[in-house]
This record gives structure tokens, C-alpha cells and sequence, in this order.
């Protein structure tokens, strides 16, 4: 690992930590000792986001935590998460996870979360498809893969069009509108999960290239290799049934402080 890698990474964790915080542009550069146009530009690079981008997701992830975790308001977390304004947060909480706060904690306690029927209606005019070949590495016991079309780098929101299959195998976007999208994918544990929603985060993450669906395109192949996830990638924002529900159907939990293979 080379030392700007270490001077990133040593810059996320500042964030994870100091996320409650106003934190500047100069400040989160200076943690990684590097000039604040340096450090954006390799940030990017090997986050596939600006260090603004990530901070913001760091604390609407740790919002999603405390709504689990706490009984606190919705008005006090978002306080708590460096946010000086109610309706700021809960826009940006909405937009993000696909639920506004209080309707993310009654579903995650409902076990209601599901990606079923989420993906955004059809629009007019000529639609493409996008298909592919998902890879899942084999360790850490089987896995529930989510493949989707976001229109940032930032697995949140409501996708254009999503996939889910068991493990590795062909997955299938139909119904894509024109415009250029980002193709993602992760893999969540299905054999063993940690009782509590806030402890699990997914097995595996996979980015393909941009896609960009223009009105002579038809099809779109997009094969996708997923790797152990890394400090480096942002946290999911979307509700996922096996990270943010309560109860996980079929899912055999184990007890709190054991081991469940994940990162």
C-alpha cells in the first residue's frame, strides 16, 4: 500500500470519527497531509466521489444507525449528525434511503424493507437493457446479490431499474430510460446474521463502468466482479431487507458478539 492510499484512508477515518463535525474541505486535507487540490483529485480517484459526497453519506449512515439504535427523535439525530437543519436531513435522508426517518425506523422494526417493486416506473420513448454476468466470490457462505442503475456513484435512492439473484450468475436491467447511469452491485449474507440491523454491513461490492443508453441503444453487456468490501468504498445508503430489517426471513441469526464472517 503506497502512502497516499494510507493518506486517504487515514482521511476517511477522520471522518467516520469526526462526522458530527463541520468539517472543512482544508481541514479533511489536512488530516491526510496532503494540499486540498491534491487530495480532492486522488480522493476521487479511488473513492469514485468527492470527500464532501462521502462525508455526507458517513452521517446519513450513522442516522440510519441511531434510528435503530436509539429512541431518540428524528429532530435530535439529525443535530446529532452534523446537520443544522430538520428539513435538510430528512430530504436528504428520504432521497438517499429510499424512506423518510421515521418511516425507515417503523419499517426496519416491521421487517418491512424490501427492494421488490422499487425500482422506478417506466418512462416514454425508447428504453435499453443491461445485462451481465455477476461474479461473487466463493467464501464467507451464501449470499443474496443486488445489482442496480443509480445516477450517482452512491448506492442510494431509488435505482431505474434493479436485479436480485442468489450468489454469482446473469442478471438482467430491462426498462432503462436514455441518460448515463452507474452500474453497482453488492452481496449481503444470508446464512448467518447479527441480530442487530446497525452491525451488518455487505459481504462484497462490485462497480461496473458507466452506462450510457442513448436512442439506438438496445442492449448493454456489463459483467461485474465483486470484491471484499474496503474503507475505501462508501457506506450503502439504500435499505436493503438484510441490512436494515429487523427480522430476516429464512436468515439464521447468531448470538450478539459471535462471529458471522462479514468484514
Amino acid at each position: 500500500m503506497d502512502l497516499t492510499q494510507l493518506a486517504i484512508e487515514h482521511a476517511i477515518a477522520t471522518m467516520w470519527i469526526r462526522y458530527n463535525e463541520p468539517l472543512s474541505l482544508d481541514e479533511i486535507a489536512d488530516t491526510a497531509i496532503l494540499s486540498k487540490f491534491y487530495f480532492s483529485r486522488v480522493f476521487r480517484s479511488m473513492t469514485g466521489t468527492s470527500p464532501g459526497r462521502f462525508l455526507s453519506a458517513i452521517r446519513l449512515f450513522k442516522a440510519k444507525n441511531l434510528l435503530l439504535q436509539t429512541p431518540m427523535s428524528v429532530t435530535d439525530i439529525a443535530y446529532m449528525v452534523g446537520y443544522n437543519s430538520l428539513g435538510t436531513f430528512t430530504s436528504r435522508f428520504s432521497r438517499s434511503v429510499g424512506a423518510s426517518p421515521g418511516r425507515y425506523r417503523a419499517k426496519s422494526m416491521m421487517g418491512g424493507h424490501s427492494l421488490a417493486g422499487r425500482a422506478r416506473p417506466l418512462v416514454t420513448g425508447r428504453v435499453g437493457e443491461v445485462s451481465g454476468t455477476v461474479e461473487v466470490p466463493e467464501e464467507g457462505g451464501p449470499t443474496r446479490t443486488y445489482v442496480g442503475l443509480f445516477s450517482s456513484p452512491v448506492i442510494e435512492g431509488v435505482p431505474v431499474a434493479c436485479a436480485v439473484l442468489d450468489g454469482s450468475g446473469p442478471y438482467t436491467l430491462t426498462g432503462v430510460p436514455r441518460g448515463t447511469w452507474y452500474v453497482r452491485a453488492a452481496a449481503v449474507g444470508v446464512g448467518e446474521v447479527d441480530p442487530r440491523p446497525w452491525a451488518r454491513r455487505p459481504r462484497f461490492l462490485g462497480a461496473g463502468d458507466e452506462v450510457t443508453v442513448q436512442p439506438h441503444t438496445t442492449i448493454v453487456k456489463q459483467d461485474i466482479c465483486l470484491r471484499r468490501a474496503t474503507v475505501l468504498d462508501l457506506p450503502i445508503l439504500l435499505a436493503l431487507p438484510e441490512l436494515d430489517n429487523w427480522g430476516v426471513p429464512g436468515c439464521r441469526r447468531i448470538p450478539v458478539g459471535a462471529t458471522a464472517g462479514r468484514r
